[in-house]
This record gives C-alpha cells, structure tokens and sequence, in this order.
C-alpha cells in the first residue's frame, strides 16, 4: 500500500510518497480502509523535528486524523462493525491508504455528513469544543478573542462562541481572512499585520480587556495575549504554531490581575469513551444540522502532501485543508 513518510526532519522535500507494509490488527484495534485525512500543524512540526516524534522513530508515516470504513475489527472490538465509517484522532500514521487503530479512539460518522467531514471536524471540532465549553465556558456578553480566527479550528470555534453569544475578536493576517471570519460570526477582525492586536482589544474594550484569549500561536503571542486579559481572565493555549511560549513568572499573573493560565490539551478532555463521543456527536450533530459549518478550503491526493504542508506552513490557507488516498 501507499503512504507519506518522512526519513529525516526537515522541509517539504523529506516527505516522500513510497510503498509501505500492510498494517498489522491486534487486539482492541480496527483495521481502515482510509478516505479522509485531516492536516494539521502538529503534522508540520513533526515532519521539522519540533514535535513529539524523535529521530530514533524514522521511518514516520505522518498523520493523526482521519476517516475510513472499518475492514476489519480485532479481537475485542464490540461496538464497531465491518462497513462502519468512523474517524479517529490522535495516533500517528494517518498518511496512509490503510491504517489499524485503538477501537476506543474511533467515532461513528453519520453518513450523511461523509469521510471528508468526518475527519476535518474531528480534532478541529472537539477542540473548539471543549475550549468553548470547558475550558473557559463562555457565557453571553462575555468578549473574548480567538488567534488565527481564520484557521480550521479557528472558524468553529468562532461559531460555537457565538452559539452561547459571546463577543468574538479574531486575530487574522489579511484582509481576505478577516471577512472568511466574519462570516463565520466573529464581531471584531484584527488584522494583525496592519495593527497591534493588544492594542487594539484595549481601545475596543475601553481598557478593560478581554475575558479568554484563546492562543494556538504561542511564543509570538504570549505576552501581549496576556496584556489584553481582563481581570481574572483567562489565557487558553491549546498550540505553538510560532513556537514554545517563555517560561512565566508567576507573580506577573497577579500583577496582571489575577489571570488564569493554562496549556490544554485535546487528549485531557476526551480522557475517557463517554467524554469523546458527547464531543465528538455533538459536533457531527451540529453539522449535520446547518448549526454549525466546517470550512474545506483545500483537498489534495495524498501523494500532494508536500503542497498542502506548504500552503499551511506559509498561513496561506484558511479553513480545513485534506488529503484523500
């Protein structure tokens, strides 16, 4: 079978399209024929040598989400069948026309929605998910400001915001993607290339700042994300896309005015079955509804990649960017 791996760290260029062995199924696992395959920057800095993954790991299929049919179930496995179409996040190998999986990380798809929502909306999805609603659990009225509002994540966290009417600042390069946010609900665009963005929430907020600022950016966001808190607010970092944030000071969290700090985590809210799928359904549910839209803005055959790593990795995309087998 296919597959995207990596042999060493580096650019787009390591990313090589081969033949790969056919997965092994062991117990409690499902075996995929894959369909849809969700991109993500966690995949970009893998492929750098900045995630998790070490050199002593190479060969690497990338790849931590996607959708496919159930081919086969392992030994175990009693609430998946064959012909099922799921999706999963969090185990590396996505990349690849065939993938075996922990049973357990896999959620049902309605059929209606089809693979390429299935796997878009699965990491994005629960994210915005579980930062609009447990993290900080927002309220009407409350401002908050959401970085890379015209990110995949981004845009479905700006709509589930606004489901509880929240006031939503985005932060966004362009102007093209300041009105893709706005379309999405967001109030206020901030085009950060053009203004200071803490400056900017402290003359809409009349100095007083914002509630939740909710960050994927990380090093080059930290502080001034941290001056356009209110008292008692709420700094959310759930990625470091720009790289990892400086160490804190602690005292400079009371200074500021007593603010909340914390590094979330997709794994620590989906920590158990039941929790994945309240999640994972309510998200399908809303889709499948009109309530909420998932944004696919770019699709590539596998063998593509590259392209689609590249157009992430340069922030010229918006929305949901996939590759199919």
């Amino acid at each position: 079978m296919k597959a995207v791996r990596i042999h060493r760290m580096g650019g787009t260029e390591v990313l090589t399209y081969e033949d790969v062995p056919e997965p092994t199924l062991g117990p409690g696992q499902v075996l995929l024929d894959v369909k849809a395959i969700g991109v993500n920057y966690n995949d970009v800095l893998i492929r750098k040598g900045e995630g998790s993954h070490g050199a002593d790991e190479l060969p690497l299929t990338l790849g931590r989400e996607a959708s496919g049919i159930v081919l086969e179930v392992g030994e175990g496995v009693t609430d998946i069948n064959v012909g099922d179409l799921v999706a999963y996040r969090g185990v590396t190998g996505s990349y690849a026309e065939r993938v075996a999986v922990p049973a357990r990380l896999c959620v049902p798809v309605p059929e209606e929605l089809g693979p390429e929502i299935g796997a878009g909306a699965c990491s994005g999805g629960q994210t915005a998910h579980y930062l609009a609603f447990s993290t900080c659990p927002l309220n009407p009225g409350d401002p908050i400001l959401v970085h890379a509002g015209a990110g995949g994540t981004g845009l479905m966290l700006v709509q589930m915001a606004k489901m509880v009417e929240a006031y939503v600042y985005v932060t966004v390069s362009t102007g093209e993607k300041a009105e893709i946010a706005k379309a999405a609900g967001a109030d206020h665009a901030i085009i950060y290339t053009e203004e200071d963005f803490e400056e900017a929430i402290k003359r809409e907020t009349n100095g007083q700042g914002v509630k939740a600022v909710f960050d994927a950016v990380g090093k080059d966001t930290f502080h001034k994300s941290l001056n356009s808190l209110a008292r008692r607010g709420y700094l959310v970092l759930y990625g470091q896309t720009s790289g990892p944030i400086p160490l804190v000071d602690t005292a400079d969290l009371g200074s500021k005015g007593s603010l909340f700090v914390t590094r979330a985590s997709l794994n620590d809210y989906t920590a158990d079955r039941e929790e994945l799928l309240w999640r994972s359904n309510e998200v399908y549910d809303w889709i499948a509804s009109g309530k909420l839209t998932l944004s696919i803005t770019g699709t590539f055959h596998l063998s593509e990649a590259a392209e689609a790593h590249r157009l992430l990795e340069g922030r010229q995309s918006t929305g949901k960017l996939m590759l199919k087998p």
